[in-house]
């Protein structure tokens, strides 16, 4: 049975809204009509519909619609055209899908539109005049059918976003180079097995993903001097060399994961502005020292055949094997006699300052030296340095040294790990420039409010602590990216606080306390990583574990009560 809404003949095709009583259904509330009128924007989101014949709507989404009314192009001021279901209509509770198969080519008329998410359709193709849409900025066609897309549709100059993922292309346009504003290209889970040279010369582009795909080789990029993460994990890529990095002046994360490369070029070194690194699950048996010369926040380097590296090095984490790669360093240059000195009144183990560290590598590392205190002397030795990395890691530590707070207009990093930490300084919330804060293997139970205040914060670890509950001060940090608080006894978190994190890409819950997971945690639609293993609950079970973060989420969205 469809309900309808009809545009009474009458009057003037702009002039409002009229729904008719018929018997084979209720008209939509004369209300909701009378709002519009005033508004401007009518949602008829999971009214059932299977036929819009007029409307002045803002979002028409969820609903059963095989196609869009022609009469479409008389909301010639229609600003935003919104078909899309997968975040929106979960998040109302709403899990049918629309079922678009054809957009009319009168679309092509609504030249003020700026956004237009299509998302979950069946589309095949768009239609010709597309590119007429010259101010469209924001264009969402993931989870369709697409498999070629029309080289005019690379025309839409003012594309600022563009999502293609999760259709069925096997090449992008050559040119697709004439969105010259496009900053935001994702073409993850597609057929494609090669990159038009072409699509390097984009110079506004920042973000590329192109996961789940079937290339072998990986682009050149020498305009793309604004590109800051490239994604290209899970395809068959066997070779990373110089060329493909030299240009990568602004690279901040190179995702190049499950792929069969066996080697890392010492060229790594040029991405000096490179802060993730995932090499996970390729077929690498060595890395080259230069690496610990990165700045790195986070490296992934599991399922890798390594011999050069011990396990239990790389089990400690990113700044351990960092570490490691750079004493490696050291033993090739054994001229350095100056990269450290002695310093006065210390205990042995407290005796050696590696200054090599503070003037070249713009660390202060004081780590595995088994102590209580930080003595003066290290803080000392910084003078006039800049230093944007603290390793204290594996020492004794109950609390965190007051003097940090001199370094709060400089340092992102700082690492406290395998301490005995039972609370956290307000010295170290006042580090507004901090982005990655490792807080492992401590006993810590909670974090001060204060911490609110760390504005730029991206990822902090907390695994192995004593925390019973996520944090409450965490749901507060918007800039929050990674989250690891694997072994602690948390049981519960809160997934309404959750979903307001928009930049949450990473969250790891294993091994704790949680006896069941909400299912409103599948509206976290950001997460790409989401670990729950070896936790009590009994659902969602193993095989939909091992399925991987997409199929955790859609199970738990699947179970939102209506």
């Amino acid at each position: 049975m469809s309900r309808r809404l009809n545009r009474a003949t009458e009057r003037e095709p702009r002039a409002g809204f009229r729904a008719e009583r018929r018997d084979c259904g209720a008209s939509v509330p004369q209300g909701l009509l009378k709002a519009a009128r005033k508004s401007g924007q009518l949602n008829l989101s999971g009214r059932n519909l299977s036929e819009v014949s007029w409307t002045s709507g803002r979002i028409i989404h969820d609903n059963q619609l095989t196609s869009l009314p022609s009469a479409i192009k008389e909301l010639e001021n229609l600003q935003k055209l919104n078909v899309r279901v997968e975040e929106i209509a979960f998040i109302l509770s709403i899990k049918s899908h629309n079922k678009l198969k054809i957009l009319p080519e009168e679309i092509a008329n609504l030249r003020n539109l700026k956004g237009l998410y299509l998302q979950h359709n069946e589309l095949t193709c768009i239609p010709e005049g597309f590119e007429q849409l010259f101010n469209l900025e924001d264009l969402d066609l993931s989870n369709n059918r697409l498999t070629t897309l029309p080289t005019s549709f690379s025309s839409l100059f003012s594309l600022v976003r563009l999502n293609l993922s999760s259709n069925q292309l096997k090449s992008l346009p050559a040119e697709i180079s004439g969105m010259k504003r496009l900053k935001h290209l994702d073409c993850n889970s597609n057929l494609l097995e090669t990159i038009p040279p072409e699509l390097a010369s984009m110079e506004s582009l920042e973000l590329l993903y192109l996961r789940r795909n079937k290339l072998r080789f990986l682009p050149e990029f020498p305009s793309c001097k604004l590109l800051k993460e490239l994604h290209v994990g899970e395809n068959q890529i066997e070779m990373l060399g110089a060329q493909h990095l030299k240009h990568l002046n602004s690279i901040l994360v190179l995702d190049l994961r499950d792929n069969k490369l066996k080697s890392v070029p010492d060229e790594i070194t040029l991405l000096q502005s490179l802060e993730r690194l995932d090499l996970s699950n390729n077929d690498i048996s060595s890395l080259p020292y230069s690496l610990g010369k990165l700045h790195l926040k986070f490296l992934a380097l599991e399922g890798n055949p390594l011999r050069t590296i011990r396990r239990e090095i790389i089990n400690k984490g990113t700044q351990e094997v960092l570490k490691y790669l750079r004493s490696k360093i050291k033993d090739d240059e054994p001229n350095q006699s100056d990269s450290v000195v002695e310093t006065a009144m210390t205990l042995p183990s407290e005796s050696r300052i590696n200054v090599h560290a503070i003037v070249t590598l713009k660390m202060l590392d004081y780590s595995d030296k088994q102590t209580t205190l930080i003595p003066d002397e290290v803080f000392d030795a910084v003078k006039s340095n800049i230093i944007t990395s603290v390793n204290f890691s594996k020492n004794q530590l109950c609390e965190i040294p007051k003097r940090i707070v001199e370094l709060k207009e400089m340092v992102s990093d700082v690492n406290l790990s395998f301490n005995k930490l039972s609370f956290i300084s307000l010295e170290l919330c006042m580090l507004q420039k901090l982005t990655f804060l490792d807080l492992r293997n401590n006993f810590l139970n909670s974090l001060p409010e204060e911490m609110e205040s760390l504005i730029r914060l991206q990822t902090i670890n907390l695994s192995f602590n004593r925390f019973k509950i996520l944090p409450e001060v965490l749901y507060r940090i918007s800039t929050l990216e990674t989250i690891l608080i694997s072994n602690n006894q948390v049981g519960s978190v809160d997934p309404q606080k959750m979903k307001t994190m928009e930049n949450l890409i990473t969250l790891d819950l294993q091994n704790n306390d949680l006896l069941q997971i909400p299912p409103e945690l599948g509206n976290c639609v950001s997460l790409r990583t989401l670990l729950l293993d070896g936790n009590p609950f009994r659902v969602p079970r193993a095989a939909i574990l091992m399925k991987g973060t997409a199929a955790i989420l859609e199970y738990l969205r699947d179970r939102i009560p209506t």
